[in-house]
């Protein structure tokens, strides 16, 4: 996957623990405290997602039984409180499910927790069926990529299509995902270029642009 931006299905989990439509509360809660999970696919038939359910779902019971103060709050938790008679995982789940396909990047995913507000997103196929999770622990693997990958790509797909005749005299270190670029380039408008390209290189924790400017009598006549 080096030099195309990873996917979900590069970091996914390919076991997922779900549950069906009519899954009772306690066996939902005995599912996620024994996988240590805080949300559930819900199931129909051969494994289409029609909903998830969570531990804010499960909740809404002790919240009932505390009850609620203030018009307000009453009505933004309305749905809460209709779930708190829930039985099972069709009467509790959140529908319809937030689900994000295979082949979405892990920008993508990421943008859509946090505008949903989800921890996780079902991975499915264009039928819905459920083909895997991705959870924002996930999406931060992407950041454990060795350094010397890291150099690697960066050195590939910034440097040598910036500076294809320096290429060779740029250097391009990685430390704890941290990108150090070193060299002497003809265009220094190109300087801000290179920073940016390789802090958007997925697994790029920050860049530090050590380049500077050179006289084209230095370069040869194919400097830049």
């Amino acid at each position: 996957m080096a030099g195309t931006p990873h996917i979900v299905s590069d970091v996914m989990t390919m076991a997922v623990v779900a549950a069906g439509r009519d899954a009772p509360f306690r066996e939902i809660v005995r599912t996620m405290e024994q996988w240590k999970v805080s949300a559930l696919p819900v199931l129909e038939g051969d494994g289409r997602v029609i909903g998830v359910v969570s531990e804010a779902d499960l909740l809404a019971k002790e919240e009932f039984r505390a009850g609620i103060q203030g018009l307000s709050e009453q009505r933004e938790r309305l749905s809460a409180t209709a779930k708190a008679g829930g039985l099972t995982a069709g009467d509790l789940m959140s529908t319809p499910a937030i689900t994000v396909h295979a082949d979405v990047t892990l920008a993508q995913a990421a943008r859509i927790m946090a505008v949903k507000r989800v921890k996780r997103l079902p991975v499915v196929d264009d039928e819905g069926m459920l083909r895997g999770i991705v959870s924002r622990a996930d999406l931060l693997k992407v950041f454990l990529r060795p350094d010397q990958d890291l150099a690697e790509e960066v050195h590939r797909t910034v440097v040598a299509p910036l500076f294809p005749a320096l290429a060779h005299t740029i250097h391009v270190d990685v430390k704890d995902g941290v990108v150090t670029l070193r060299g002497q380039i003809g265009d220094t408008s190109l300087i801000s270029v290179a920073a940016r390209l390789a802090r958007a290189v997925e697994g790029v924790v920050d860049v530090e642009c050590h380049l500077t400017g050179a006289h084209s009598a230095d370069m040869g006549p194919n400097g830049l």
